[in-house]
């Protein structure tokens, strides 16, 4: 019979365990294991999930999109080959670096802060004892007369009468 996670119950003992949580205590404990699972939204992060960066970095891109438009309008009112220009070009490939740049780094923010959020929220859960194992001596087999003589039927004074039948019976 094993104890826990593959310890052994020693011979003359028997386990037994008592809850720490209530049963709502043990759900919230049981759902947040999802929260670093492999597939948790937290540890794509951490991982650096290139798809859920995508995801995440759409709405800046179109923004970005946008912005270089603007841009280009600019450019194109100033006159003719306005948006041909090396000012446009310069401008146009400053501001693509900058924002290549700049979501890199809020990237490897997010990355960070998932990685660290993951450990201190595994090491949370790992830390909890929902439930205690605790081992007990088992209670010695009683012998016939104990259950007659013994607390049985007569009580302690059975105890005795048993204790002063075997001490007879060592002198017959």
């Amino acid at each position: 019979m094993s104890f826990g996670t593959g310890n052994k119950i020693p011979r003359g003992y028997q386990s037994g365990q008592l809850q720490q949580f209530t049963p709502e205590q043990m759900n919230l404990f049981s759902s947040m294991f999802g929260h670093v699972a492999p597939s948790s939204y937290l540890n794509r992060l951490a991982s650096g999930d290139q798809a859920l960066f995508e995801e995440m970095e759409a709405p800046a891109q179109r923004q970005f999109q946008g912005q270089i438009g603007n841009l280009a309008s600019r450019f194109s009112g100033m006159g003719t080959g306005g948006r041909h220009s090396s000012g446009f070009q310069n401008t146009a490939t400053q501001a693509a670096s900058d924002f290549t740049q700049d979501l890199a780094s809020k990237r490897q923010g997010l990355q960070r802060q998932a990685i660290m959020d993951l450990m201190g929220l595994s090491e949370s859960l790992l830390n909890q004892r929902p439930s205690e194992q605790f081992l007990v001596k088992k209670q010695p087999k009683s012998s016939f007369l104990d259950k007659i003589f013994g607390q049985g039927i007569f009580g302690n004074e059975g105890k005795n009468f048993e204790n002063a039948l075997k001490l007879a019976a060592m002198f017959i």
